[in-house]
């Protein structure tokens, strides 16, 4: 039984020794590409960010943020006599405030007061010091939905039923870290919406064979070394721009019992629909995902145009208008008790 044994340490030794081997290919790895992640993480997408109009009638706000910051806003009230209900709209990166109304216009037609607002270092809003705004979503830009949500609150005619949210691109991932923080936002859309990491990770993947001296032996690792890469660059991120970088992706699975309606072009070539498909199946009924065919990313509203906005309508009306308890008026009314 000797020769047993025998194998069997050798068996041992011979794993330990792979498992060190693999260990130590890692960290090159890291050590070598981390930086290279980083880098290519801070570059900004090319494509044209859309900036509306401002609105005569439209009544201009200015709120502060938690960290002292104040930020633009503009209430725009429906022309119908009888509110249906108050619909805050999340930019997307590096647009001002008014370009919500190629998105809401309807929706004011058909009876919703819309409030729209630039984030931190956008438009008219405060710059934060030292920060570099990115198209990633951090959890300044959470903070910035946060406070436009306490706002909304603080009106004299403020809804008591709640809110929803409607929100492009980078604007509608805060809406959705906002909205799991948040029950006072009652049901959410959004439009090329992403998350961090299931964007960062596909990108990697695809392109580290420009960087690398070997890359068919990067084809075979699988996928947790690259989310592992991606979460070592967010960290340094992080620490030189003091922020967060949080994950939509667990935060759209806390939104049900809330509605969520998400669109997504089908002709992204910045967020793949695949990827779209990927953090929808992170959310709990109730939930809708609409593919617009031939849209390019935040293109959807041009392409499908008035079914669009019909839509989008539809959903307000069914989620926003009833008179049904929310789970924050129940909230609110046991506070009372």
């Amino acid at each position: 039984m000797d020769w047993l044994g025998s194998l069997l340490t050798w068996i041992i030794c011979f794993a330990l020794t792979c498992a060190g081997l693999f260990g130590l290919f890692l960290a090159w790895i890291f050590y070598r590409y981390v930086g290279i992640i980083v880098r290519i993480f801070q570059e900004r997408p090319i494509f044209i960010v859309p900036h509306g109009e401002p609105v005569a009638d439209a009544e201009d706000v200015s709120f502060p943020t938690t960290d002292g910051l104040h930020l633009m806003g503009s209430y725009l009230h429906t022309p119908r006599p009888r509110r249906k209900g108050v619909i805050l709209f999340g930019t997307e990166y590096g647009s001002n405030r008014w370009s919500c109304l190629q998105y809401c216009r309807q929706l004011l037609d058909e009876g919703f007061d819309i409030f729209t607002f630039e984030f931190r270092n956008c438009g008219e809003s405060d710059c934060m010091p030292g920060y570099k705004m990115l198209q990633w979503v951090t959890n300044y830009e959470v903070e910035d939905v946060l406070a436009a949500v306490r706002y909304l609150k603080s009106r004299p005619d403020a809804d008591d039923r709640g809110i929803g949210f409607f929100g492009v691109s980078r604007g509608g991932s805060a809406g959705i870290l906002a909205a799991a923080r948040e029950p006072y936002i009652r049901c959410v859309v959004t439009d090329g919406a992403f998350d961090t990491i299931g964007t960062m990770v596909p990108y990697m993947q695809r392109w580290i064979s420009l960087y690398s001296l070997v890359p068919n032996l990067y084809r075979i690792l699988p996928r947790w070394v690259y989310i592992l890469a991606a979460r070592m660059a967010l960290w340094k991120l992080s620490q030189q721009y003091g922020c967060e970088y949080p994950s939509v992706g667990r935060a759209i699975s806390k939104l049900a019992p809330r509605p969520l309606l998400m669109i997504h072009g089908g002709a992204d070539n910045y967020i793949r629909p695949e990827w779209a498909r990927e953090l929808f199946a992170r959310a709990r009924e109730p939930k809708e995902l609409w593919i617009v065919e031939k849209a390019k990313h935040n293109q959807a509203v041009q392409v499908a145009g008035e079914e669009y906005q019909e839509r989008i309508c539809q959903f307000f009306q069914k989620h926003l208008t009833s008179s049904r308890k929310t789970r924050w008026e129940s909230q609110e009314a046991i506070k009372r008790l």
